[in-house]
């Protein structure tokens, strides 16, 4: 009998294809717990009221005529009920978080407690500027490091998520190409870049053509090179790449695509990978969005919006959405809110949002950039990509790497199913099992072009020992699952609902409750 490294055996009850223990110990998430319905009466209050008294009738007729239909529960029931709920939700502080191209990382307390300060937390985004110089201080002073890093002479502060900043930079592409009456409208986007990118062209009403990538992973250099021509407005391209691996034409790349009159946007979605190292503003680019919650450790969307500032060339900063900090000839701050010649270039395409962009995510990423220092954020790319690796050079022998041969990964590792021909499994069956394991499962069939895709990044924030787990766990499924393919087609069976038809739920889902006929 196979044992775990803590002496636990690892098998399947005979006939069942059930796993009785699993490689880590954990078995999913264990609590059952029935709808709110359910578990309540319609008939019974949880809590005890006086008697309504008789008032006029101010509803203009739209009084309630029957029953609320509520279930009633106690303080504790329901207490248990969320709490169990909340036990059901894989979360960051749980475990490690494997989804490529996510970048699940921990997001430190100390950020949090600098983004609940009352200076902070408290203000509101109509008082007076006079009365808000610090948060417009910390604006500006997030902005500096942003250009930095990047090596760009400009910043879009505003946009509130990584496609909100996709959407920014294509919209500044476009009122520069319309400054200068330029028809171009075709926006090259090779198969390795995110998925985001081909709807925000279309959306600010580009057409878009695919550009292939080569074997390497990489995008195909000639065809790209070929495809340049006069009605080419830009090239969107994620570097490093949906692949995991960094493009190390860019420059040839964008030096060719301004000849061409066109402009580079890269989607710096993986800008974890490289900051520190690389600034994209030398490798020619014109326009990048920086996911806070990437590169910056803020929460994923933070209860809200999110945050992702566009970073510009010189060529692109004069069409920049309005409003933005500047300093004044007094010495203090203010936040430009109409655009002209006197306050900005007077090109700008207007503006994205009612406000400034999201005051929570700008102090934990300034938080966040400040603890480390230039060379620690330069550690945390470092981190990253030596995580990365680990789990390529574990696991490469048993999962197929379509790009192992092409030389180390960056941030992410990415695998596919094909060690998998011949079993009836796939990559779904996989991920599923990871679910018994008490993980998370990566990030299944993306990128598009490797077949079956597995994606996983592990981030920097990842101990060696929370490595060696989640590897442990993939060689045990991955080992099992071609000595006893049957046996791992119905997985989850240890989590509190198995296998379901995602297809059905996804078209048919039942969005309401009625009580069963008894």
């Amino acid at each position: 009998m196979a044992m775990n490294d803590v002496g636990r055996p690892t098998r399947l009850v005979a006939g069942t294809g059930a796993v009785a223990e699993t490689f880590t110990g954990n078995k999913a998430l264990m609590l059952e717990e029935p709808l709110l319905f359910e578990r309540g009466s319609l008939d019974t209050s949880g809590v005890d009221l006086p008697p309504v008294p008789p008032v006029p009738d101010r509803l203009g007729g739209l009084a309630r005529d029957a029953v609320i239909g509520l279930p009633g529960l106690s303080e504790p029931e329901a207490v248990r009920h969320y709490t169990r709920l909340s036990r059901q939700n894989y979360a960051i502080d749980l475990g490690i978080f494997p989804l490529g191209s996510c970048t699940m990382k921990h997001n430190p307390r100390l950020n949090e407690k600098m983004a609940r300060l009352p200076g902070f937390a408290d203000i509101h985004p109509l008082q007076p500027q006079s009365t808000v110089q610090g948060a417009l201080e910390l604006i500006d002073t997030l902005a500096d490091w942003l250009m930095k890093l990047t090596g760009m002479p400009a910043v879009a502060m505003s946009p509130k998520a990584g496609a909100h900043g996709e959407l920014c930079g294509m919209l500044a592409i476009r009122a520069a190409l319309d400054a200068r009456n330029d028809p171009r409208r075709v926006v090259l986007v090779p198969e390795s870049a995110h998925g985001t990118n081909p709807a925000t062209a279309a959306f600010c009403g580009f057409t878009v053509e695919n550009i292939p990538a080569n074997a390497r992973g990489r995008v195909d250099l000639d065809a790209l090179l070929a495809r340049l021509g006069p009605d080419v407005a830009a090239v969107m391209i994620t570097n490093p790449n949906t692949c995991g691996l960094f493009e190390p034409d860019l420059k040839t790349i964008a030096d060719a695509v301004h000849a061409a009159g066109g402009y580079v946007y890269c989607d710096g979605a993986n800008f974890n990978a490289i900051v520190g190292k690389v600034r994209p503003g030398d490798l020619g680019v014109d326009a990048m969005h920086i996911n806070l919650h990437k590169t910056f450790s803020t929460p994923h969307g933070g209860g809200g919006p999110g945050s992702g500032p566009v970073v510009l060339s010189a060529a692109l900063a004069p069409f920049a959405p309005i409003p933005f900090v500047r300093k004044t000839a007094k010495g203090t701050l203010e936040l430009v809110e109409e655009d002209s010649a006197a306050t900005h270039a007077g090109d700008s395409f207007g503006r994205m949002v009612a406000f400034h962009g999201q005051m929570g995510m700008f102090v934990r990423a300034l938080s966040y950039m400040m603890s480390h220092g230039a060379d620690g954020l330069r550690q945390v790319s470092e981190d990253a990509v030596l995580n990365a690796n680990y789990v390529l050079a574990s696991l490469k022998d048993l999962y197929t790497a379509p790009f192992a041969a092409s030389g180390p990964c960056m941030h992410e590792a990415l695998f596919s199913d094909d060690f998998l021909d011949g079993t009836g499994l796939t990559t779904l069956d996989l991920a599923k099992a990871m679910i018994d394991e008490g993980f998370h499962p990566m990030t299944m069939y993306f990128p598009l072009v490797v077949h079956g895709a597995m994606l996983v990044e592990p981030t920097e924030t990842e101990s060696k020992a929370s490595l060696d787990q989640l590897i442990g766990a993939m060689r045990h499924i991955a080992t099992n699952m071609l000595a006893d393919p049957d046996a791992w087609r119905s997985a989850p069976h240890l989590a509190p609902r198995r296998r379901l038809d995602e297809t059905l739920a996804a078209r048919k889902p039942v969005l309401g409750w009625k009580e069963k006929a008894a």
